[in-house]
């Protein structure tokens, strides 16, 4: 017993040695060729940089890129100038990076290739690009069709002992969440697991529970993707990647916050098709879609959409750069972020160099016919925007304000002159998303008690009473079906009032910036405010009364005193 304890000991001494000899000879050849010398055996490699190289060219040249500083890799190799491992090297400079080549040991080389098993099991096209193959998205896309289905998939695989399941588990919840068209993906710890929410329509629902041991895989798992800090896990990271379906790319931005119990994730997917409506389709009746076609064809003024985060009001500026967009004109947005990308069109995103005041004023030079500034944070934006649209451009952007009405006395706080205000801004308008219902399964209810008087006090007096639909007694509530994934409705839809500016408009913010002023002074235009359009689509059986509650208060005393005026 103590001869086996003596030999075993002292192969583990020789061992030891063997390393220890080795790391000196990679110091000493590293002088020689004349790169740097690292031992990795005790460091951490970032799997972002080691995906760079696939697995079997790694082993094979005896490589590995094990971290990045910006557009810097360093790569470990065992031989600096072995001619495939100088190949790998080209490779990765073909990518946009720079390289730092790194004379390692063999143990080290082994230390970094075992973090390959940390890398996804799905097939990696390029670095942070995770593609689902089509046979795999198509099959669960036709699977998962009702919030329970996804629960029931995501359940039989975190029980499975597949070394892959944690990368299946991800691939379910994405794929249920396209298939079912959530914007959002929220995994949030609590104090006995972990629950996991989509937000279908705007609205967060509960699809089930994880364990905190599957949670903390999907956590690393996720972070890997994202390209996030595995070992911090006391500040917020912001991550991206992207999943290919049916070759189209759709991008996952990644937010992940510190928890009391746990990090909580908030996957927000950026879907292409959901954004690219055209104007037809976001519910304006024919006074909106006149007025619009009309405005968005000046070659100059302001056109503001106002709203909380969320409204859709990107979604509408976007179908108004479409609908202008032509060859003989110049379009610049200046963004935070870019969210989807336009054909044709110059799109800037804002960092830490590149504000939007210094966006705006570099746009400036750059002669745009229109220009898209994604949000009038201060003064500055303000103010240049203002110019912008007094010199001869058409400027779209958004506000922070609750009505169409709030505009002016907004842009006057932020130190725009009332009187400039008439020359440039052209549209105030605001809007806010309401669920439609799911035409296949909606079901007619009579107009009664409360809603009467709701509803008559909405559609007292209200512009174009002509045009409502014959039918004033019945409205429609949402009831559930496999065609809208059981909730009742599918889909959103703009409700949406407008203020243009004229010459009783201009006096009027010139004497005040009272809200309820100029909505009085702009009564005469014809047009529906918010709560009003939402009544109309009430009764054209597209939302429920409950769901216009939600988003727009109709029980505002200032909003039904100016219906009755």
């Amino acid at each position: 017993m103590t001869t086996q304890f003596n030999e075993k000991k002292q192969e583990e001494r020789l061992e030891e040695l063997r390393n220890k000899e080795e790391e000196q000879l990679a110091e000493v050849l590293s002088h020689k060729y004349g790169v740097d010398y690292e031992d990795l055996t005790s460091k951490s490699i970032d799997t972002d940089s080691l995906r760079l190289v696939p697995e079997a060219e790694a082993r094979a040249a005896e490589v590995a890129a094990f971290h990045k500083q910006n557009k810097l890799i360093f790569l470990a190799m065992r031989s600096p100038e072995r001619p495939d491992a100088l190949q790998v090297a080209k490779n990765i400079e073909g990518l946009g990076y720079t390289i730092r080549r790194v004379m390692v040991s063999r143990a080290s080389l082994t230390h970094a290739w075992d973090r390959y098993h940390d890398i996804s099991y799905a097939t990696e096209t390029e670095a942070g690009i995770l593609t689902l193959s089509n046979d795999t998205i198509n099959e669960m896309l036709q699977k998962l069709k009702v919030l329970e289905d996804v629960k029931v998939e995501i359940t039989s695989h975190t029980g499975s002992k597949d070394v892959h399941r944690i990368s299946r588990v991800l691939e379910i919840i994405m794929a249920g969440a396209l298939s079912l068209g959530a914007s959002d993906i929220h995994l949030e710890p609590e104090e006995e697991g972990v629950r996991m929410r989509y937000r279908l329509d705007g609205v967060l629902i509960e699809v089930m529970s994880f364990d905190a041991t599957t949670y903390g895989l999907i956590l690393s798992r996720l972070k890997l993707l994202s390209g996030l800090k595995l070992n911090v896990k006391s500040a917020a990271q912001d991550g991206r990647f992207s999943i290919v379906v049916n070759k189209k790319e759709i991008e996952i931005r990644t937010s992940i916050l510190p928890g009391a119990y746990a990090e909580t994730v908030v996957m927000r997917i950026l879907d292409p098709s959901t954004i690219a409506l055209p104007m037809e389709a976001l519910g304006f009746d024919k006074y909106l879609m006149d007025i619009f076609n009309k405005e968005i064809a000046k070659p100059n003024g302001m056109i503001l959409n106002t709203g909380p985060t969320g409204s859709g009001k990107t979604t509408t500026l976007y179908a108004f750069l479409r609908q202008v967009h032509n060859p003989g004109i110049k379009i610049v947005t200046i963004e935070d972020p870019v969210e989807y990308h336009l054909p044709g069109i110059v799109q800037t995103q804002v960092s830490k160099d590149y504000t939007f005041a210094l966006g705006l004023r570099s746009t400036l030079r750059q002669d745009p016919d229109v220009i898209m500034v994604g949000e009038i944070r201060d003064a500055e934006v303000a103010s240049t925007a203002v110019h912008a649209a007094l010199t001869g451009h058409l400027v779209f952007s958004t506000l922070h304000t609750n009505d169409a009405a709030g505009t002016f006395p907004r842009l006057i706080d932020m130190g725009v002159s009332a009187d400039i205000l008439g020359a440039s801004l052209t549209v105030a308008m605001a809007q806010r998303l309401v669920r439609r219902l799911c035409p296949h399964c909606r079901e007619s209810v009579p107009i009664a008690g409360k809603d009467k008087e709701t509803m008559e006090k909405l559609l007292h007096h209200i512009p174009h009473g002509d045009e409502l639909p014959a039918n004033r007694e019945t409205m429609w509530r949402a009831m559930g079906c496999p065609k809208c994934g059981g909730v009742g409705y599918k889909g959103r839809i703009a409700v949406v009032e407008v203020i243009l500016m004229d010459k009783q408009i201009e006096d009027c913010v010139r004497q005040s910036s009272s809200e309820h002023e100029i909505w009085k002074a702009a009564k005469h235009q014809g047009i529906r405010r918010m709560a009003q359009d939402g009544a109309v689509k009430v009764l054209q059986g597209i939302t429920t009364l409950d769901e216009l509650g939600r988003v727009v208060n109709l029980e505002d005393p200032a909003m039904l005193e100016s219906f009755a005026e």
